[in-house]
């Protein structure tokens, strides 16, 4: 056989991708001819790709040669396959053609370009979302995925043209783009142009006429229903009078928290933060954030979940930090640590275990796992020539070291990792190296050290790999990065440095030496949760009853994906190892990077003291948590988001359900009675509620959020059609109909509260707490919408749950974080900003908020004494102070009436 592709031809990509996959199937030869040789005799004009096979025929259509390629590797055609080979042809390539030509001939940008796709492209994330499966056609990738990928991959990777919002088609396409046949057919096709290379072919191309996309609005569009079957209505309508009693019993709170067996354990970890600075909110999102969401989710869920983090303490960067201060490293680990533990809990972040590494038990399991490692003669010795100051008479550990990188020329890199492109370096290798106390330019001198033989444990590491990644939610970028390891070929890693401050190194010839904080950092996990229960090992010596969850940012996923599973592997202690690795792209600050130093973006103990409640801190960084590419935040984005999507969707749509019942029905859920509309209602909430489930057990954190959301405009567009406040002064069928729509209204609203918990707990408290939720409900979450606030349930008293951001408010923040005010004078506090208050606390002034109000009321009902009535009023605005002060919110000035 002989394939034809031609440099710039679009068609290429797909066919030559295809062909990879088929490699060693049949003898292939592929020839890469001109655009205008005429490969097929019999066609009118040029046209590759084509395939010549060896009967003497031809294919020259991309689906099918590249169908062809799927059939010699064994493929079995399919219907829904072969559905998605139909749209690509007759809906993708017309609206793609248009926006490439635009793109590359005209030099449109922007919306002109993505106009014409954004409907295709948001048919391919829909149809993987609703799936939650990774391929188009299911749990592997199909010829489908190859020709779409192929057909996509010129607009789609720049990151431009990739919407945000469409998470499922950036996991997809992230994952395609990372497979070698396909990398293989892009550098052949593209040659390092970009879509540029495609210039040539497509000026020959006739001009595409106009392309009708839908109009463009910074609104949230309105959601498109699913077609709902007959069926599907029945059954959400029969669990929903079901109700309460659908609610199975709560699983016993255990203390410690231990694996049971026959139930779903979930272990989960989130990266030890470095306990030598403060953490910014790019760590927070990484790292502990969406982990917290995820451990929530679990209760919710009633898995038995044990939560873990804390202080990494150990290496270098502490003996760094204690020489800036004029610390110990010990004093600089116990401040440190209670500055995290801190920042951790104002964001309320819902750790099993918040812990540290400078422990005994640290010391004991890392010595133990590196005795059994020697034993097993996974541990070299080598000599290394290293960086040495000989003013500060002491070899250099890395982080002691600066100098250019010389992978890419970066200024700053560090003797262990440069910070720009990722790669890791040894510190000899750093142009023009520097010591980082004394500045002075340090020599190279030889040290003993100790390695972990890598290359002897990558066949056991593929081995655990390839039964561990299928069905795996590991994120498609750590399953990028430790690709990339394994293709270089793993080489001996030094697990040993030249310090004092750090786990002994039990070996004679190396007493002055500890581990190296990325040998002994992950074993962290363990001693923390040996610290917690001295039964730790029925959680880490237990793959088999345990699902081990573990949250990082990228730049952590060698160390979690491969050198602690290569050292656990080596053990041979039956070590529970990582089922789902998690990892997030970076987060940026503005059009920048967050900097201590410079006083560049927001760290957490800075978030405090903004005035923004911990609550609209985590929706608005998990409502842009970098999943598929590096995000941003942005001060007025986060006005936005907060005004439009918490105050005028979410908040305006509880706040109205809960008063409807408070002013229209005294307080009490009225009688439902419900209609094929209502009915129709309850199935979509039902789906959207199943597929806010899917997306979480996918950990797929910032789409689920996208779900709480569209359940709220459907509430609000479900309450502004039926006008509730207008059919209450109507008839008896008016007013039952009001009555209706306002205890479906105030239901959704409880689902809602439930949802929220994993992402704004403080808020889905309050909601609770509003709504009189019965506790049972408060902490379960089915897959299906339960009626759990029946006809007559008492609510108690609603109030708003979210303040609008003043544009002034935030262009302030933005000038504070914008840069020096690590050097500026602290900001004046907050007025009336304090720590909140226990949540106890909270009910408690709420609840004598509630009985002042009804006496004011009372009293103004029954037009009582204008002195007595002024005394009560006073009662309660002092209440109504406390409660703020309670819930950590900034005192109001009372604002005078405004005269006639």
């Amino acid at each position: 056989m002989r394939l034809f592709v031609s440099e710039g031809a679009p068609g290429s990509l797909p066919v030559l991708a295809a062909a990879g996959r088929a490699q060693g199937r049949a003898e292939l030869l592929i020839s890469t001819v001109g655009p205008e040789v005429c490969v097929v005799p019999f066609l009118t004009w040029p046209k590759v790709p084509v395939l010549q096979l060896d009967s003497g025929n031809y294919l020259f259509s991309t689906s099918a040669i590249c169908r062809y390629f799927f059939l010699l590797s064994g493929w079995e055609q399919d219907d829904l396959t072969n559905q998605w080979l139909e749209w690509e042809a007759t809906e993708l390539q017309p609206a793609l053609s248009a926006a490439l030509y635009y793109l590359v001939v005209q030099g449109k940008k922007g919306e002109d370009v993505l106009g014409p796709v954004r409907k295709a492209l948001t048919h391919i994330d829909q149809s993987l979302s609703r799936r939650s499966c990774p391929f188009l056609a299911g749990e592997t990738e199909s010829l489908a995925d190859i020709v779409l990928w192929g057909a996509l991959y010129p607009l789609l990777q720049d990151p431009a043209y990739l919407p945000e919002e469409l998470g499922a088609l950036h996991s997809w396409f992230q994952t395609l783009s990372s497979q070698e046949p396909c990398q293989r057919a892009a550098e052949t096709v593209l040659k390092q142009q970009g879509v540029l290379a495609l210039r040539p072919y497509l000026q020959k191309q006739p001009q595409p006429g106009s392309f009708e996309g839908r109009a463009v609005s910074n609104e949230p569009e309105e959601e498109e229903l699913a077609t709902l079957s007959e069926e599907e209505i029945a059954m959400a309508v029969t669990a929903w009078e079901k109700g309460l009693e659908s609610l199975p019993p709560l699983r016993p709170q255990q203390n410690p928290v231990l694996p049971v067996a026959g139930e779903r354990n979930v272990l989960i970890t989130s990266a030890l933060p470095y306990v030598n600075n403060v953490p910014h909110l790019g760590n927070l999102i990484g790292c502990v954030l969406s982990a917290d969401v995820f451990a929530r989710y679990s209760r919710l869920r009633q898995w038995n979940t044990l939560y873990l983090c804390g202080t990494d303490e150990y290496g270098t960067a502490t003996e760094t930090k204690a020489m800036e201060e004029g610390l110990t490293p010990q004093e600089i680990c116990d401040k440190y640590h209670a500055i995290h533990a801190d920042i951790y809990r104002w964001f309320n972040i819902s750790f099993d275990i918040f812990g540290r590494t400078t422990t005994p038990q640290q010391t004991k399991i890392t010595q133990d796992i590196f005795q059994r490692l020697l034993t097993r003669g996974f541990v070299l010795q080598d000599t290394v020539e290293q960086l040495r100051c000989e003013r500060c008479a002491r070899f250099l550990a890395d982080r002691f070291v600066e100098g250019v990188c010389p992978f890419c020329g970066y200024e700053e890199a560090r003797g262990d990792q440069c910070d720009k492109c990722g790669k890791l370096i040894n510190a000899t290798e750093l142009k023009k190296p520097q010591c980082k106390v004394c500045r002075s330019c340090p020599v190279v001198k030889s040290s003993r050290h100790l390695f972990l033989d890598l290359p002897k444990l990558e066949k056991r590491l593929e081995e655990w790999l390839g039964k561990t990644l299928p069905g795996s939610d590991w994120t498609p970028n750590a399953r990028f990065i430790i690709r990339s390891w394994l293709r270089d070929g793993l080489k001996p890693r030094c697990i040993t440095r030249d310090l004092k401050w750090g786990t002994p190194v039990p070996l004679e010839g190396f007493e002055d030496k500890v581990f190296y904080v990325w040998f002994d950092a992950t074993i962290g996990y363990l001693s923390i949760t040996a610290n917690y229960t001295d039964q730790w090992e029925r959680w880490w010596k237990n793959p088999e009853q345990v699902n081990l969850y573990q949250f990082m940012a990228k730049d952590n996923v060698p160390f979690h994906g491969l050198v602690f599973p290569c050292s656990a592997l080596g053990a041979e202690d039956n070590y529970t190892l990582v089922n789902h690795l998690i990892a997030t792209e970076y987060l940026n600050y503005e059009d920048g990077k967050f900097s201590k130093s410079r006083g560049v973006g927001v760290f957490g103990d800075m978030a405090q003291d903004t005035g923004i409640p911990a609550d609209i801190w985590r929706f608005y960084l998990l409502y842009i948590r970098p999943e598929g590419q590096d995000s941003a935040f942005s001060w007025t984005d986060m006005l936005l988001k907060n005004n439009s999507e918490l105050l005028n969707n979410l908040g305006n749509f509880i706040n109205r359900a809960g008063m409807f019942v408070s002013k229209f029905f005294g307080g009490y859920v009225p009688e439902m009675v419900l209609t094929s509309d209502d009915r129709r209602l309850l199935a979509h909430v039902t789906l959207e509620l199943q597929h806010y489930h899917q997306l979480l057990e996918k950990v797929r954190i910032r789409e689920a959020l996208r779900s709480i959301l569209t359940i709220s405009r459907h509430g609000n567009q479900y309450i502004q059609v039926n006008e509730p406040w207008k059919r209450i002064k109507g008839s008896e069928a008016d007013r039952q109909r009001a009555g209706t729509v306002t205890g479906l209204a105030v239901n959704i609203a409880a689902l809602l509260s439930v949802m929220l918990q994993p992402y704004m707990p403080t808020v889905s408290a309050t909601i609770q707490a509003q709504l009189q939720l019965p506790p049972p409900a408060c902490s379960v979450l089915l897959t299906n919408f339960l009626c759990t606030l029946p006809a007559g349930h008492q609510i108690g008293t609603v109030s708003p749950l979210f303040q609008k951001l003043e544009n002034d408010q935030i262009e302030s923040l933005r000038q504070r974080f914008g840069g020096d005010q690590a050097r500026a004078p602290p900001p004046p506090a907050v007025v009336g900003a304090v720590a909140a208050a226990a949540p106890w606390q909270v009910q408690v002034l709420t609840d004598e908020v509630t009985k002042q109000g009804n006496i004011v009321r009372e009293l103004k009902a029954q037009k009582a004494d204008k002195n007595q009535v002024a005394a009560e009023v006073a009662k309660l605005l002092d209440l109504k102070k406390q409660l703020a002060l309670a819930e950590g919110k900034p005192l109001e000035t009372p604002k005078g009436k405004k005269k006639k």
